[in-house]
C-alpha cells in the first residue's frame, strides 16, 4: 500500500504538470547523450600486465575474454576468496545480464564477470543462480587490486584504499565496479573506462522500472539502500525489510553460525 497519496487533480491539470516534467526529461536525455559522448572520447591506457584467469575449462587471458570481439565489459563481482556465495547486490545486477549478451555481441561487445573466489565456487554459485554469462576467477592475479575493487595488503595495513577515484576506508574485502577494455589498431588491449558505486545504477534495469512508479525504489530510511535485495531464490511472500540492517558480506566458508 502507498501510505502517502499525491494530490488528485483533473486530467487537464495533470497534462500541464506532465508536460512540464517532459521538458526536464528531455533536458536530461540530451545531457546524458552529451556525457556519453565525452565518455567515449576519454583517452585510453595500455594494459601491460599478462593477466591469467581461472575458468571452468582451463585458463583464460584478458585477451581471451574478448572472444574475438573488439570491446569487452568486465563486471567486478563481489565474491571474496572465502565467501560461501556471491554478493546479493552484485547478484541483483547480474540477473540483468544474460538477456543482453546476444545484443551486445552484435555491437562488437563481449561481457565477463571477474571475482576472486575459486573457480569451483564461482561455477557452483553460477549454476545455482541459473546464469550463463562468462565468469572467471582472478584469485591468482592482481586484477582486482589494479582496478581498485579489492584493497592491496599495503592498503589493508593503512586502513585506506583507492576506490571510485578517491580514498575510502577499507571496510569490505571486495567492492563492485565495471571496467571497459578495447583492442587498439595493433591488437593490443587498452583500458578505456571504469565506474563504481552509483555509476552502476544505469546498468540495473529493475531500478529504472521502479523509478517510474509512485513509490520509486522505496529505499528511503534504509541504512543500506540495497538492504531489501535478496538472491532471487531467497525472496518469500512474508519478506520484510529491516531498515537498520547494514550491508553484510556473505559468510566465509566453514563459518558455523548465521
Amino acid at each position: 500500500m502507498i501510505s502517502k497519496m499525491q494530490q488528485v487533480v483533473s486530467r487537464a491539470e495533470w497534462n500541464l504538470a506532465r508536460r512540464a516534467l517532459l521538458d526536464r526529461e528531455k533536458k536530461l536525455t540530451r545531457l546524458r547523450d552529451e556525457v556519453s559522448r565525452e565518455r567515449r572520447e576519454l583517452p585510453w591506457v595500455k594494459v601491460e600486465k599478462p593477466y591469467a584467469f581461472d575458468a571452468g575449462d582451463g585458463t583464460r587471458t584478458l585477451a581471451d575474454l574478448f572472444d574475438g570481439r573488439g570491446q569487452l565489459m568486465v563486471y567486478h563481482f563481489m565474491f571474496g576468496p572465502r565467501w560461501e556465495e556471491g554478493c546479493k547486490s552484485c547478484s541483483f545486477f547480474s540477473d540483468h545480464v544474460d538477456p543482453m549478451l546476444l545484443h551486445l555481441a552484435h555491437r562488437d561487445v563481449s561481457f565477463a564477470a571477474v571475482s576472486r573466489a575459486p573457480i569451483e565456487r564461482i561455477e557452483s554459485f553460477k549454476k545455482r543462480m541459473g546464469w550463463k554469462f562468462p565468469w572467471v576467477s582472478s584469485g591468482r592475479n592482481d586484477f582486482n587490486q589494479d582496478y581498485h575493487v579489492s584493497p592491496t595488503e599495503q592498503e589493508k595495513a593503512k586502513g585506506k584504499m583507492v576506490h571510485n577515484y578517491g580514498e575510502i576506508d577499507v571496510h569490505l574485502e571486495d567492492l563492485p565496479g565495471l571496467s571497459v577494455f578495447a583492442r587498439d589498431a595493433g591488437g593490443g588491449i587498452c583500458h578505456t573506462y571504469s565506474t563504481y558505486a552509483r555509476g552502476l545504477d544505469p546498468l540495473i534495469g529493475a531500478y529504472h522500472f521502479l523509478d517510474l512508479v509512485p513509490k520509486g525504489r522505496d529505499e528511503e530510511g534504509l541504512v543500506h539502500s540495497m538492504s531489501w535485495v535478496r538472491h532471487h531464490d531467497n525472496y518469500g511472500p512474508d519478506y520484510k525489510v529491516d531498515a537498520k540492517s547494514p550491508y553484510v558480506q556473505p559468510r566465509d566458508v566453514g563459518d558455523c553460525c548465521p
